[in-house]
């Protein structure tokens, strides 16, 4: 078997990502995978972890996020590992990347508990919480629930904070409760020291705009 240089093969995960994602919903696109993995780069560099696992882990997360198909969780892992497979990327570590995208999500915290660990799935699973909240995080929800038709707020319906896996992927709730459910919870579950430094900021800017939007809603702005 001839041995790839990492480079290499990162050039063509890259490249690979990139079409895929060529038409997914904004806040799921190439641009949400690039800063995930640049923020993943540099949570790593204070965290001993294999950069490369971490690098793929975060290039191939969500290369099919199981909300565009249905709630299929296995069509992401599948398709990571059909292509790590033709880059012929060592069986070890195609099965840790493998590993990361099937237990990155918020929504597999809320079984209970984690099937999988490892510090490269903390450095990659808090890159990608970062991307959820701040002012990124703030627009990508708001694109998001526009994309599903949801209404943005409504006080008749309040957020439910005891959710299962099912109820959570079910959800149709007004976009703000997201921010309960799940936005707001993130700074408390990051797993890296960078990672909760990073959180601080963006958790800070979030209470300020929820603060601001009730205050718009209720005309006393």
């Amino acid at each position: 078997m001839n041995i790839v240089p990492t480079e290499d093969i990162l050039k063509k995960t890259i490249t690979f990502v990139k079409q895929t994602l060529a038409n997914a919903e904004g806040g799921h696109d190439w641009f949400h995978i690039e800063r995930v993995y640049k923020n993943s780069m540099l949570i790593a560099k204070s965290e001993p972890v294999d950069e490369f696992v971490v690098a793929l882990g975060a290039l191939l997360h969500d290369i099919a996020d199981s909300k565009f198909y249905n709630g299929d969780e296995s069509i992401g892992p599948k398709l990571a590992r059909e292509f790590l497979f033709k880059q012929n990327v060592d069986s070890a570590i195609i099965e840790h990347v493998v590993q990361i995208i099937k237990n990155i999500s918020f929504k597999s915290g809320l079984e209970g508990k984690q099937k999988f660990k490892s510090a490269e799935l903390d450095v990659v699973q808090d890159a990608d919480r970062l991307d959820a909240i701040g002012a990124i995080g703030i627009a990508r929800t708001f694109n998001y629930g526009g994309f599903k038709n949801r209404a943005i707020y409504n006080p008749e319906i309040p957020p439910n904070l005891n959710m299962t896996k099912e109820a959570y992927k079910a959800s149709t709730a007004p976009t703000i409760n997201h921010f309960y459910e799940k936005l707001l919870l993130l700074k408390d579950k990051m797993n890296t020291k960078t990672g909760k430094s990073l959180a601080v900021k963006r958790h800070e800017f979030m209470q300020a705009y929820l603060q601001q939007f009730y205050a718009e809603w209720n005309g006393k702005v």
